[in-house]
Parts: structure tokens; sequence; C-alpha cells
């Protein structure tokens, strides 16, 4: 059947020309079908038809007439109620093009949705902003499509751009949802994996491109569109996830590899890592790995701090489900992951998140609270709601949509103060005239409670270098509410005085005992990370003076030394194994290292640190605790020597888990040393890094009787030698578990396969193996004695 047309009644001339300029906010006013005192009236826009005609689900057909500049209406007293319809559309190539009409539907975002956005507390922000495909059933059949929705609150006019229709700014403008500020538009036809953008017209007339803020994939830059994506991943680490939920990683064993992706191993992307980094971090035996950002961003030596897609896993190394692969995989194989999280500053790149709709909209509209003269970048606005729920939820996207376990938040401290980098008169103080940036620590607070919340088992990591208090205290107790905090200090003093040569050290000492002194203020992690190893900083093998085999003894020592230091410990890629060079995101790490054998038994140091590590409750249970430490000796400096107790909970002089580590910064071997003990009977040394020096002799294995001697404020003494640049653990010999050899750790983790780290790496472990088998009298071929197993309380 067909339905005679008819012009009336006439569309609103104004509405038209807005339209056709690019600068209606209301096109579903104009375009769709709407009911009015004549009828039915259908309007389209279909600049270069011919004839355009609509099929009802009535089985009618009418025709539209062409008003002007490609727009084309009809109005039938016909029908009295709307109608699903296609478009029947001829561009003068003797084909109909059967169409569907974006203006016909609902908006995909409901009042609670919008309302939520603007009171800044939509928790699943992800799931109504962005694009989407969707489907809905109607008379004509199913339609899918791509809905698309963007906040910009400032803007004329917004327009969606894409492959779907050939990149014509004309040809798609959003409506604006009431005063929410947020761009909706359904696009049927619309697919996943199409290129798109959004042309936004600001207050100044200027139509800018920009990718979409919530887009959850996009295109590596130079390249800027964002591109409609959806998961089709299968979660395979329901166990890991279960028991996430009742874990307490903060009392559990905490043992972070910290990993660049793109220059770990040159050439992998998330699914490559799937499989060699994976192998690797599970032989070497850390319970995370901690990743630098993996957010979209532009500029390669940024090292992925700049951010310009908040929701986009870097397209660079795969995709979002190939991300998925890689965090699945680490769980399967036992391993956390943590993801550095930057709420701190974003990238100033004009088509990303700067500037939005023309105006200062993401970052704060005064320079000095919007702009980071450090770092040259933007400042978010904490302040505005929808800009607080953007962030909160992107904390939240990724702990859910990406299982993962943890994010580490950069520049907490330049979050934290007003007058961060900045000199007099260049910063605004508080509404209460201080420097603290309450909006900023509103926004951390919120964070991390709706985190934990919502996630169980997850930790968050703020990198804080000040003294701010209460950092890792519940929010609801006045603190932060974040589940640890790097210590910077820490990091700086202990570096510092490996820098000195062994014979000034002395004059130093102090650099190492400070820590003890507000060790447990907080949740601690120890951070040996990319800062330390860049900018002409050297690496972390560099940093000691002295011949080079001196350099690696002092490494080895200082690894046993940050493994026993109260708090969790953090190494950055390539410190496991004496990087000598500066790391460079430009390439790989240098694997050849592992073949000189020197190398590859600081390898090994690591791997059984980690063994002996996660065995034994003394060096993780009561981390922040100071029922977990006590010195030994503090003030041994004339020696360069220090020596201390770590606990498990239990009683100390019968069942609680007990460490003794002693540290040997000198030149000089100490012979005979004594140091004091909690309870008599066999002690056992489980660790001597000495023995990691290839062909050197080493104590690891040998079992010690505790005499009763006062010493150390302790009823028991030992005497034990500690080599010169080494470390030495002892535990006692109920706690050790025999059958374990030094420097292979294999009773712990199985061996990793060669080609995980590289090709030379096959050879490098049959000349090891063979150098091992030969008896040498090094540490390899020495007993050790991890303690007990990892328990399910911990984060291994």
């Amino acid at each position: 059947m067909t339905t005679g047309t008819s012009k009336g009644p006439s569309l609103d001339e104004a509405a038209i020309s807005a339209f056709l300029s690019g600068r209606n906010g209301q096109p579903h006013d104009l375009l769709g079908q709407h009911l009015g005192p004549g009828g039915l009236t259908i309007t389209a826009f279909r600049p270069y038809a011919t004839r355009v005609g609509a099929r009802l689900d009535t089985g009618d057909r009418v025709e539209l007439i062409h008003v002007r500049d490609g727009i084309w209406s009809m109005t039938s007293p016909d029908f009295s109620s709307t109608h699903d319809y296609r478009l029947l559309v001829e561009y003068g190539d003797g084909v109909e093009h059967v169409q569907d009409d974006p203006y016909r539907f609902a908006p995909t975002l409901g009042e609670m949705d919008r309302h939520l956005i603007n009171e800044g507390r939509h928790e699943q922000l992800w799931t109504v902003l962005g694009a989407h495909v969707r489907h809905y059933p109607g008379p004509l059949g199913e339609v899918w499509g791509v809905s698309f929705a963007v906040w910009a609150p400032r803007a004329k006019a917004v327009h969606v751009i894409g492959d779907f229709n050939d990149w014509d700014r004309r040809t798609h403008p959003m409506r604006a949802l009431g005063e929410s500020g947020i761009w909706e538009l359904f696009l049927p036809g619309a697919q996943e994996g199409m290129n798109y953008q959004f042309a936004v017209r600001g207050p100044d007339e200027l139509v800018r491109l920009k990718s979409d803020p919530m887009a959850r994939m996009t295109e590596v830059a130079p390249k800027q569109a964002a591109i409609v994506t959806e998961t089709h991943y299968d979660w395979r680490d329901g166990d890991w996830m279960e028991q996430r939920r009742t874990r307490n990683s903060h009392q559990g064993p905490m043992s972070t590899y910290e990993v660049h992706l793109g220059s770990w191993r040159q050439g992998l992307g998330y699914r490559g890592l799937a499989e060699h980094l994976v192998n690797y971090v599970r032989d070497l035996g850390f319970t995370h790995v901690e990743f630098l950002p993996v957010m979209e961003h532009p500029y390669v030596p940024s090292w992925g701090y700049h951010v310009t897609g908040y929701y986009a896993p870097s397209s660079r190394w795969g995709t979002p489900d190939d991300f998925r692969y890689l965090v699945d995989e680490l769980h399967r194989a036992g391993i956390g992951v943590i993801l550095d999280w930057v709420p701190g500053h974003f990238a100033t790149d004009e088509w990303a998140l700067a500037r939005f709709d023309g105006l200062p909209l993401y970052e704060h509209a005064d320079p000095r609270r919007g702009w980071h003269p450090e770092w040259g970048s933007n400042i978010f606005d904490y302040g505005r709601n929808e800009v607080r729920n953007f962030l909160v939820a992107n904390a939240l996207y990724w702990l859910e949509e990406f299982h993962v376990d943890g994010l580490r938040v950069d520049g907490v401290a330049s979050m934290l103060y007003l007058d961060y980098a900045r000199g007099a008169g260049e910063w605004l103080p508080n509404e209460e005239g201080g420097r603290e940036n309450l909006e900023a620590v509103r926004l951390l607070k919120e964070t991390n409670g709706t985190a934990y919340k919502r996630a169980g088992g997850i930790v968050t990591i703020a990198e804080e270098s000040t003294t701010w208090p209460g950092v890792t205290r519940p929010t609801n107790h006045g603190g932060l509410g974040f589940g640890f905090k790097w210590n910077m200090g820490w990091m700086n003093d202990s570096l510092k005085y490996l820098g000195e040569e062994p014979i000034y050290r002395k004059y130093h000492h102090g650099k190492l005992t400070f820590s003890l002194m507000y060790a447990f203020d907080e949740n601690f992690v120890l951070p040996i990370s990319h800062d330390e190893v860049v900018h002409g900083k050297g690496s972390l093998l560099r940093k000691s003076r002295g011949p080079r085999e001196e350099q690696v003894a002092t490494l080895r020592a200082f690894l046993a030394y940050l493994w026993c230091h109260p708090g969790k410990q953090l190494l950055f890629m390539g410190c496991e194994f004496g990087q000598e060079s500066e790391w460079s995101e430009g390439r790989s790490l240098d694997w050849w290292l592992l073949e000189q054998p020197l190398h590859y038994r600081v390898h090994n140091l690591v791997k059984d640190l980690n063994a002996i590590y996660k065995g034994n409750r003394a060096l993780w249970e009561l981390d922040a605790d100071p029922a977990g430490f006590e010195w030994l000796e503090a003030d041994d400096a004339a020696h360069n020597t220090f020596s201390w107790l770590r606990f498990g909970k239990g009683d100390r002089s019968t069942d609680a888990p007990v460490v003794a580590c002693v540290m040997n910064f000198s030149g000089q071997t100490q012979e005979s040393y004594r140091i004091g003990l909690p309870r008599g009977g066999r002690w056992q040394v489980v660790l001597d890094t000495a023995g990691y020096h290839p062909d050197a002799p080493s104590s690891a294995g040998i079992v010690l009787e505790a005499r009763q001697e006062a010493w150390h404020q302790q009823p028991y003494a030992v005497d034990v030698t500690v080599a010169r640049l080494s470390t030495v653990w002892l535990v006692p010999v109920e706690e050790a578990e025999p059958g374990v050899i030094q420097g292979t750790a294999e009773e712990v983790s199985p061996p990793v396969s060669p080609e995980v780290v590289a090709d030379s790496m096959a050879d490098a472990a049959a000349e090891q193996a063979a150098h091992d088998a030969g008896g040498t009298g090094g540490a390899a071929a020495q007993p050790t004695g991890p303690t007990n197993p990892p328990t399910n309380g911990g984060a291994s």
C-alpha cells in the first residue's frame, strides 16, 4: 500500500538552518518521526539522494519530498501513531538502498544515569558513556548498531564522524540530553571495529576533532581515532578471583617485578608477553608484576605517564582482549597484576582531553591549578563532579573489567599540594588558606574507599614522597585510604649509601638505619623503580663503586637487604640480573648478560630470595608492625655492618617464625661475627650472597649451635662469618626445609624456558648447569633452607 505525501505542517526553518550549518543541538526535534495535528511526519537528511521514501511496519510506503539542501520530509494524516520504519533511498544508481534512521530512537541513557553522572557518583561510567554495540528488537527485525555518548557541556553542537558515514561532519549530529552536558546518538548499522571521532563545536564556534574520552580502544599515535570495541573474552581465572575476594595482600608476601611492556623484550605484544613474561616471572618467584601505564599514550618516551586514553589499553601491543589474556595468564600462574595509574595530570594533545568542549573542562581553568609546571601537562579539575566521576570510575574500570589486582597511583605528592613545583605567587591557596589541595584529597579518599568496597582483595599504592600523615590510614580514621605507600626516603638514603666507597660508608651509616625510625608509620613498599635507572642515574649495578666484581657483590648484598627489610619490595626489570647500562624505553633489556655466570648468579639469587621470602612468614607477616622487627646491632658503623631479626606471629622465644639477617657493606670479611638470637638450638645459614659469586665458597647450609650467652639483648648468641659485601640469613633448623639447592630453588618453582629471556639463554643455562655440576663450591652447589610454603593468606 502506498499513501500519498504532504508537506504540511511546515518544518521549522530556523531548525533547518541550524542543522545545515552544524549548530543544531536537538537534531531529533527536526529529524526522525513526529506526531502532530496533521498526522505522522518523517524527516531525514540525505544530501546526495535523488529519491527518498519510507516503508512502515504496517507494510505501507510513503514518499518524502525534498525540502531543501538534502532535507527530505513528509506528513501524512493517514497515520495516528509512530511506527518502526526504514528509509528507502536512491542515489541515481538505479538501486533502492534500505537504511535505518538514527533519529527514530530514544536516548540510550536514562534520567538516573544522567543524574548520577552530574552528581559524580556513576561508578560504572564506562557502561553508559563512550561507544557501545547495542541491539534492539522491532517489528521490522532486530536492529544492531552503536550508541555514542559524550560529555561536553559547553559545546554548541557535537557530531559523531567515522567509518560509518565516510567522516562527513554534517551527517550525524548528536542530541543534547537536557542540562546534563551529555550528547548522545544511536547509529544503526555502525559496527565493532569502526573508527570514530567527535566533531565538537565550541563556544568560540570553532569545530575541533576529538577522540572519545571514554574510548576503550584507540588508534596508535600519530593517528587519533577511537575504535568501537566490545569484549569477547572468556576469563579462566575464576579460582584466583575467588581467592582474591578474601585475600589480605597487606599481610601476605608481596614481591613485585616492575615492567615496561614495550622494552622488556621488544617485539612482544600482550599475547607474546603472556607466554614469555609470565614464564619468566613465575620462574623467578615474584608474587606480582607492576606495569608502567598501559593506558593509551601518544609519546613512547613518556613511558605512558602522559595519557590520552584513560579507558584504552595501548593498541601498540594488541587489543583490549589481548591485554585481558595477559592478565588472565598471569593470574593462572599465581601472579598478581598492578597497574600504574595517572590521575595527577594528563597529556596536552589537542585531539584528546585538553579543552575538550573548546574551554577547559577536564583541566582546571586557572593555570595556577590546571597546569603542571614540572611535567608540562594539564591537571584535572578535581572539584568538578563529572571529572571526579571520570577518574573514580576509571580506577574501577581496570579493577573490574580487566581483573587487575591493584593500582599504583603516580605522583600523589603533586596532587596533595597546591604549591607543588611552584614558587611564591604561582599557586592559589585552598578555601581555608592552606597549601593542601582539598579537592584532590577528596578524590583520593573516594577512589580508595570505592575501590576497596567494590573489589575485594585489591591494593592501592601511593607514590608519595612527603610526610603527609595517614597515607595508608583508613578514610574513616582520617587517612587517605591507600593500602601502601612507596618509601621514597628509604630509596634515596639506600642508594646514596651504595654510592659511597666502602671505606667511607661508616660516615654515612645512618642512611641505612634511619628508615627503621619510621618503617612502621605507614604500610610501605620499598621501590627500586624505573625512575632510579634512567636520566643519567646509571643502573642499579653501577650505583656502587669499585671494580665490576665488587659492584656485583654489592648488588647481591643490597638485594638481600631489600628482601629482608620491613616492607614489600619492588624491583625494576633488569635489576634482577645486574643490568649494566641504563634502561631505555627504546630497546630491550641486555639479556645477553645472562650468558655470563656473574650475572646469571644474580638472577639465581633473586629466584632464591623470592623462594625463601614466600616460604617464611617472618619476612612479611608483620611488615607494618614493630613486633615484626628487632635490631640486633644498629651502630656498628666501624664495620659497615647491620644486623636485625624479623619475626612472624607467635611467641618469640618458642614458635614465632624468625630470620636473623646480617649485612656487611664493608670491604673486609667479618670473621666470627657474633649476633644475638632469641632462642637456642641449631640455626642454619639459609642464604649467603657471597656464595653466588662463581667459584666462591659459601656458608649456606652450615648449621650453627646457638649458645646461651646474652648478646644484643638476646639470651643466646652465635658466631657467623659474613664475607665482604655480602648478606647472610639464618633461621632455626626446625624452620629450614631441606633439599632445596641455593642458586636454583627448583623445589619452589619450575625452571624458566630458555626462550623466555633470549635465544642465547639456552647456551647460558647449559653452561651454568655444567659449571654447577662440576662441584665449584659456589652458592649453587650448597644446600639452603627456605622455610614453610606460602599460605593462602598471602598474595602468592
